[in-house]
């Protein structure tokens, strides 16, 4: 029985070994606090979940009315287009001149895509392999720079922190590496940092993406969760941008609807085109009736966005004041769905890690750990504002064990 395990034991490694991507990803840091998390709930203890930014509210009631309609008729169980039907780019389309006044053309601006998490992945594998060099923010989401590193890309992590001079060091990772970059993935407002920018931010950095044959892809995710009256701006409202950028956003935030996996990628043809092409050999879209209700949230009543942004403002407002309260050195985000918090000094030589396991077990809060974010996110956690109100500050009262 023993030779049987140790012959096993090897077998396994020496497959493993072979898997180069896999490879190439180290251990999910959130997984090891999802385990505690969920342990302690198999317990019967109460822990309260601000790590994922899983929205915790239902999707708009005439959203889901419509995919209840479109679900029944026959024709819609077959298969669909792996770009997505033509009325959803048209949506996506007339959406985006609404909010932006951006114009695109449905056939080669717009790809429907199973959230951007998948649209990037495969975007990432058509467009970059072994030999190409990718810049990426740090801390950043992790997809952002792995979908490069499965990929077989080079990544070069630019440090957003201090936020102030984060072009400058953009253009000199630019300059000082070789080969030549061929992306810049960005992502505003950015998670996990929160940080936001202006339009002029991104005139600059298309300016620069055109002068030297660069690249950009944004992740516009949570582009309409503004707060205290700022309007997160669309890179394509840049008049040249579409020569050299892509933008990707989600309907996961905005309209409650993480679960239902849409989202869509638009502005450069051929980068459009080349997402196009490797999806239609590997997947045949989302389910029909999906894309119909995506199509009645972006054309129908879009009160129900502003609902929710109210609803994240108010869980901000209550977290922040909370943590501050606690001692907590930490801003009032602008945007997002997140508070971006840097450890209490007493706490951080143990790492993020450690102190996100440390909430869990002692305060029966479950944070993001900034270490999952990149390097650069060491000595912060971040908190996803998917509890209610009350939730909250039932969390910040269990934080106060810490003190």
């Amino acid at each position: 029985m023993l030779r049987f395990v140790v012959v096993s034991f090897f077998l396994y490694y020496s497959v493993m070994k072979n898997f180069e991507r896999l490879n190439r990803l180290p251990p999910y840091v959130f997984a090891i606090v999802n385990e505690l998390k969920m342990n302690a709930r198999r317990n019967g203890e109460d822990i309260i979940d601000l790590g994922m930014g899983n929205p915790d509210q239902p999707t708009p009631q005439h959203i889901v009315d419509k995919l209840t309609e479109a679900s029944q008729k026959d024709y819609n169980h077959r298969y669909s287009a792996s770009k997505g039907i033509y009325k959803l780019r048209l949506a996506i389309c007339d959406w985006y001149k609404r909010r932006y006044n951006v114009d695109l053309d449905p056939e080669t601006e717009t790809v429907a895509t199973i959230g951007p998490k998948e649209g990037l992945s495969h975007l990432a594998l058509a467009v970059s392999g072994p030999g190409d060099t990718i810049l990426c923010p740090s801390p950043a989401y992790p997809i952002h720079p792995y979908a490069f590193v499965i990929a077989g890309a080079q990544v070069i992590h630019v440090p957003m922190e201090p936020f102030e001079g984060f072009y400058e060091r953009i253009v000199q990772s630019y300059t000082q590496t070789w080969p030549k970059p061929k992306f810049v993935v960005l992502n505003f407002p950015n998670n996990p940092t929160t940080a936001t920018v202006d339009l002029s931010f991104f005139d600059k950095i298309v300016t620069f993406a055109k002068q030297n044959d660069l690249y950009i892809i944004h992740d516009l995710a949570y582009g309409d969760l503004g707060f205290d009256g700022y309007q997160a701006p669309s890179i394509l409202q840049v008049p040249s941008a579409r020569d050299v950028a892509v933008e990707f956003y989600t309907l996961s935030k905005s309209y409650n609807m993480p679960g239902w996996r849409v989202g869509f990628c638009v502005g450069n043809r051929t980068i459009v085109g080349a997402l196009v092409k490797i999806k239609s050999y590997l997947d045949y879209g989302m389910f029909q009736p999906i894309q119909i209700a995506a199509i009645a949230a972006l054309n129908g009543p879009q009160d129900c966005v502003q609902e929710i942004t109210t609803t994240y403002r108010a869980r901000r407002d209550v977290l922040v004041d909370g943590l501050q309260k606690l001692g907590w050195d930490i801003e009032r985000p602008k945007a997002s769905m997140f508070v971006w918090g840097k450890i209490p000094d007493q706490f951080r030589s143990n790492g993020s890690l450690e102190f996100a396991k440390l909430l869990v077990t002692k305060s029966k809060v479950a944070v993001s750990p900034g270490i999952g974010f990149g390097d650069a996110g060491e000595g912060y956690v971040r908190f996803a504002l998917i509890e209610n109100e009350q939730r909250i500050r039932q969390a910040l009262r269990g934080m106060k064990n810490l003190s």
